[in-house]
């Protein structure tokens, strides 16, 4: 790849990367924020969801930040009040000021992701897209699973506000590297804010995914959890009605009618249910079910994390061999399986048997990660790129959270049925199985595609062997 197609991907990826882990890195830590803010662990809990809740108002309108002020801009800005955020996170005394530092941060993660994300779909040639993309996700991996351990031994090792000040570094090089390398990308003609579309959008998805989030942890009182998401699902309803008849909606859905698109959402989405769900799984099957510190268990994740980085390097030649459709019908079956498999690991399970396991889900979820994001914008015109990622980064974030909700429920549920309090082996089998077979079901999405699906990005165009 030429310098400049493998340096912007290496630039959004260390923002993506510094994301992702802020928002795993922080769990581990929340007893010793609690003790020293003074301040109950599920207050905290509870303050901590206004990242989220800021995360994901500002998502819809990423697209329309990107075309009206210059994608570059709005990147280094939003690098900029994440950054700031953080270091505020970490000079916080009271809850009061970290839930205000963390709404900031939230707006800056809102911007970054997506924005960096439109930079280099429109400064990449489609042809080297699955290289690229492939950096971006590494880190979306990666923080999930090494997160957890950094944050406890950082906690442990300093204090917890470094937990947030470690972003800093991150921040400076990320600014400094944008400034200097990333192309400004302009647009001609930029339609006015849909400030109504805004509105029920960014409402309608924040109370959905924070009634989602708290559902069943004790955090609010009675159905309030109930009753947000069906006050989000009705105000979402509202924002289909008006998308249809506005000229530029925040939320553009007539891009689905793109097939590869389509498919990439679609399938994508129910793809992106399992693998949720397992960085919510794995730690607690490993400390739970097995009796491992957490530090213990975040080492046997580092072989999940190397299976990971390791699909970076046959990404692009198995896409061009297989081709985006069978590829991800293989691929998406091979990984589910991987998903199930982890339910019929034991305490006695040999370390022999669970490294492979878990290199291997790293691996095929990677791989199936990359191929789902480079198919879904193949066919995407330049100017709809924004649209396209505002539209595509929402459903991602909805679907990751519905992983952890659905694997909760069916912890609970399995508890339940038992009539006991404690959770057994028994259970994260169930969890593990149920949410692998809807991960499975994203294969339907894919088989529908022709063979030469995707095949600007892909480089392979259909043969009659593959029809």
């Amino acid at each position: 790849m030429p310098s400049q197609s493998r340096l912007i991907p290496l630039i959004i990826a260390s923002a993506l990367f510094m994301e992702n882990m802020d928002s795993t890195v922080i769990a581990t830590s929340l007893p010793a924020i609690a003790a020293d803010l003074g301040t109950d662990a599920i207050a905290l809990k509870l303050a901590f969801t206004t990242y989220l809740l800021s995360l994901t108002v500002f998502i819809p309108i990423s697209g329309w930040c990107a075309d009206r002020f210059g994608a570059r801009l709005v990147f280094r800005l939003a690098i900029v009040v994440f950054t700031l955020g953080s270091i505020a996170c970490g000079l916080a005394t009271s809850l009061g000021e970290l839930v205000a530092a963390r709404a900031v941060q939230g707006i800056g993660g809102a911007m970054m992701v997506p924005v960096g994300r439109i930079i280099l779909l429109r400064s990449i040639p489609k042809s080297e897209l699955v290289d690229a993309l492939a950096w971006l996700t590494i880190p979306a991996l990666l923080g999930p699973l090494i997160g957890p351990p950094v944050g406890g031994f950082i906690t442990d090792t300093f204090s917890w506000r470094w937990v947030f000040w470690m972003n800093v570094p991150f921040g400076i090089a990320a600014i400094a590297f944008a400034s200097k390398l990333m192309p400004k990308i302009e647009i001609d003609h930029v339609p006015p804010l849909d400030v109504k579309g805004f509105l029920l959008s960014g409402i309608g998805l924040s109370a959905t995914v924070f009634g989602f989030t708290v559902m069943g942890r004790g955090l609010l009182p009675g159905a309030t959890p109930y009753v947000l998401v069906i006050i989000g699902l009705v105000l979402l309803y509202f924002y289909l009605r008006h998308a249809r008849s506005s000229p530029a909606p925040i939320l553009d859905l007539r891009l689905l009618k793109i097939a590869t698109f389509r498919a990439g959402v679609l399938g994508g989405s129910l793809f992106r249910v399992g693998v949720g769900a397992v960085p919510f799984l794995l730690p607690l099957l490993f400390q739970l079910g097995f009796g491992m510190t957490a530090f213990q268990s975040g080492l046997l994740t580092c072989a999940a994390a190397a299976g990971a980085i390791s699909m970076k390097f046959p990404a692009a030649r198995l896409i061009r061999r297989f081709g985006f459709r069978r590829l991800l019908i293989i691929n998406g079956a091979l990984a589910s399986l991987s998903m199930a498999a982890l339910g019929f690991l034991t305490p006695s399970t040999a370390f022999a048997v669970i490294l492979p396991l878990l290199f291997a889900g790293g691996f095929l979820r990677s791989l199936q990660f990359t191929a789902m994001n480079a198919m879904a914008y193949s066919d995407i015109e330049n100017p709809a790129m924004s649209h396209a990622t505002s539209l595509y980064t929402v459903i991602q974030h909805l679907s990751l959270s519905a992983g952890v909700v659905v694997a909760a429920f069916v912890l609970e549920a399995a508890q339940f049925w038992r009539g006991e309090l404690t959770l057994a082996a028994g259970d994260f089998a169930l969890a593990f199985i149920v949410v692998a077979l809807v991960a499975a079901s994203s294969v339907n999405s894919f088989a529908g595609l022709t063979a030469d699906a995707g095949s600007s990005v892909s480089g392979r165009t259909s043969r009659p062997l593959d029809e």
